[in-house]
């Protein structure tokens, strides 16, 4: 239900917890877990009162707190990782585009069932944009999704492709630049502890040599790097990562990694930083979402297994980097997964998946799915690149509906979300095992906020 104002908020959860007080007291948990908890979420996404929004967050944030449940960073942890000559694991970061507080329930449940302790919850900034998830929602309702499955623990929230708008920077690079200290500066500041840096749109391609071809990554990295470090909250060194190929473009090199490192390293010396970024993403044959067909089937990924090693172990033996980060795999063959650990990739980033489990599903309402299409047809046409059928499209552009289609897909009959939260689960429990994660809660119990 949605709130009017303060003091009705106040009257809905006074026999559950005192709000008001400097330190809020609970007095019913199993009611908090129950209904209260679902009503915070739903006034953070959909009421239009923005006090009573900022209200929701508020509490959200301090029930977290009293149980043990706190946004962190992964530095310390991957700078740990960067001494091993190799791993046996890959940590899965999972962006959530919709049903947010069913998915992220999902996520926690199998995380819990298989004592994961190394996953990570992501958003980049178009997906902000178009999903209509703000930072702050963002993070908080993954803490509320904590609270109702009883979970305890650091939870390590990620800024996803964080990069600046290409046209915007060679227009006016200073505007641009001031845009995104900004955005960076509002992430950290909503709990997200970790950021991905992705200059990698601004590699000239076209140049002759590497060094041409990397020297606004890498300078606008460590920029960036510099400014990430002089925003950090008091006892928390975020964990950055940086990118050194675009990806969907040609494939990354051993020369293009010197190159970029080099250059970064002399950047962030002469501007007196002595803490970098800790992992690298790099392109392999891979592309986000995948390459889908004119038939609606996906093309047969190019990704090369081998590239990523030998990226990997260089960035860790050679550059001091926990390892390498592999993109645009969501829809890989799931008989791929069970690779990444063995050839040696730190991070794997999913999006894609989770999306086509949702809008795909036998319970999604067929209506509703229908309806969305329309929509995209008629109101997102420019975004059809010339070529495309109705099905390769409709695949490539849907993603651009979760906003639009938000409080709809939100409400959708709760039998539906449960059936759809449980094949969720299913992929989850299904990626820690092939990742090779289950069994860490161990190795991040000592992580603090």
């Amino acid at each position: 239900m949605l709130f009017t104002n303060k003091k009705n908020l106040e009257e809905k959860t006074k026999s559950v917890m005192d709000v008001f007080k400097k330190k809020i007291k609970i007095i019913d948990e199993e009611k908090l877990k129950g209904e209260i908890i679902d009503d915070l979420v739903e006034n953070l996404q959909f009421n239009k009162n923005e006090e009573i929004k900022k209200t929701c967050e508020k509490i959200i944030w301090q029930v977290a707190f009293q149980k043990g449940i706190y946004p962190a960073s992964l530095y310390s942890f991957y700078q740990n990782l960067a001494k091993k000559k190799k791993t046996n694991f890959t940590i899965p970061a999972i962006n959530l585009r919709g049903l947010t507080y069913q998915t992220s329930q999902a996520l926690i449940k199998a995380a819990k069932k298989n004592k994961v302790g190394l996953f990570i919850i992501e958003l980049a900034p178009s997906e902000m944009e178009y999903t209509h998830q703000s930072p702050e929602e963002y993070a908080a309702v993954i803490l509320a999704a904590a609270i109702k499955q009883n979970f305890s623990g650091p939870l390590f929230i990620q800024a996803d492709h964080f990069a600046l708008d290409r046209k915007k920077y060679l227009n006016n690079p200073k505007l641009e630049i001031k845009r995104f200290k900004n955005l960076i500066s509002r992430v950290i500041k909503a709990g997200f502890f970790n950021i991905d840096l992705d200059m990698s749109s601004l590699v000239g391609e076209g140049k002759e040599d590497v060094f041409t071809q990397q020297k606004n990554n890498f300078i606008l990295t460590a920029f960036f790097t510099q400014f990430i470090r002089r925003q950090e909250p008091k006892n928390i060194e975020i964990n950055i990562g940086g990118e050194v190929g675009e990806i969907g473009k040609k494939n990354s090199t051993p020369a293009d990694l010197d190159v970029f490192m080099e250059g970064y390293k002399k950047e962030l010396s002469r501007l007196g930083v002595s803490k970098g970024i800790s992992k690298i993403g790099i392109q392999n044959g891979v592309s986000h979402g995948g390459d889908v067909l004119p038939g609606g089937g996906m093309a047969k990924s190019k990704i090369d297994f081998e590239l990523l090693k030998k990226l990997s172990l260089m960035a860790r033996q050679k550059y001091g980097l926990a390892g390498a980060v592999q993109h645009g795999a969501s829809t890989l063959p799931l008989s791929y997964f069970k690779k990444f650990p063995e050839f040696q990739a730190i991070e794997i980033h999913l999006a894609t998946d989770f999306q086509n489990i949702i809008l795909d599903h036998p319970a999604f309402p067929s209506k509703l799915q229908k309806k969305i299409y329309q929509w995209l047809l008629q109101n997102k046409k420019n975004e059809r690149k010339k070529g495309w059928t109705k099905a390769q499209f409709i695949y490539k552009i849907r993603k651009m509906a979760w906003g639009q289609f938000k409080k709809e897909i939100t409400n959708i009959d709760k039998q539906a979300k449960e059936k759809i939260a449980k094949s969720l689960e299913e992929r989850f429990n299904f990626l820690f095992n092939e990742l090779k994660v289950k069994n860490t809660q161990k190795l991040i119990n000592n992580i603090k906020n």
